[in-house]
């Protein structure tokens, strides 16, 4: 009588699967720190924040690429342990539900991956309303010299001592030389348009754009909308929609290239 080998319970060890929801999370992570490091690296970065709030920015960079780079690790080294448990998120409370908002995290990522970000222009000033005045609601802009040479004076200097004394014949005869872009303003004659720049408080969706008024010489053409030039010309007072504005007269115009940082702060 023969008898049949007992089974002494052991089997052969099942190589886990991948942790494929651990490993979408590290996925997201980096691709969120690489979007940073890219802005950071193209200098794409100063059309999206204000220089003072950089470092989080880069702090954030930092902190994302070294979570999704631990976590990648921490994957492959249970995966090729193969024992314990695979490793797994951690769980919390949130309004939508975790596929849906890592999607979400992962698509926007994605995107700023590939788009490139432009500053605002002449139509994005209209959209916001030009102003020469610095209101009381926004944030004031810390470089402002009301001494020295008037051509030193940027936009946004011109327009803050106007906010402090804004009678226009105060400045007739200085000489101004500011930069912007050029834009267009419905029921202007010909012979004028707005030289304008955005002011950034914070970051992009708090831009604000400030501008002076400028006159061309006789049979100089008007400059198309969104051109970026130097301005230079003599200070005086000009009637434009029935309000007396401080106006750059004689101007001569430079072309000039976007500058890497379009912004005033």
């Amino acid at each position: 009588m023969t008898s049949t080998p007992r089974s002494n319970g052991s089997r052969a060890p099942r190589r886990r699967s991948w942790p494929w929801q651990a490993l979408i999370d590290a996925v997201m992570l980096l691709l969120w720190g690489g979007m940073l490091l890219r802005f950071t690296v193209t200098g794409q970065l100063y059309l999206l924040l204000h220089p003072d709030f950089m470092w989080l920015a880069h702090l954030a960079m930092v902190l994302l690429l070294a979570m999704g780079a631990a976590r990648v690790v921490q994957i492959w080294v249970g995966y090729r342990q193969a024992k314990g448990p695979a490793p797994r998120s951690q769980e919390h409370i949130a309004l939508l539900p975790r596929q849906l908002s890592v999607g979400l995290l992962i698509v926007v990522a994605a995107l700023g991956l590939i788009y490139t970000p432009r500053p605002f222009a002449s139509e994005a000033a209209f959209q916001r309303g030009i102003t020469d005045v610095l209101g009381q609601t926004r944030s004031r802009p810390q470089r402002f010299s009301l001494g020295g040479d008037s051509e030193d004076r940027t936009i946004v200097d011109w327009i803050r001592t106007l906010n402090v004394y804004p009678e226009p014949e105060a400045y007739a005869g200085q000489v101004a030389r500011v930069s912007g872009f050029v834009a267009h303003i419905p029921g202007w004659p010909d012979e004028y348009f707005m030289i304008s720049r955005f002011v950034l408080t914070c970051c992009a969706a708090d831009a604000y754009p400030v501008g002076l008024p400028v006159e061309l010489p006789p049979g100089t053409a008007r400059p198309a909308p969104d051109t970026w030039l130097e301005v230079e010309g003599t200070v005086q007072t000009t009637t434009l929609d029935g309000k007396r504005q401080l106006t750059i007269g004689s101007a001569t115009l430079t072309e000039i290239p976007e500058p890497r940082t379009p912004y005033e702060y």
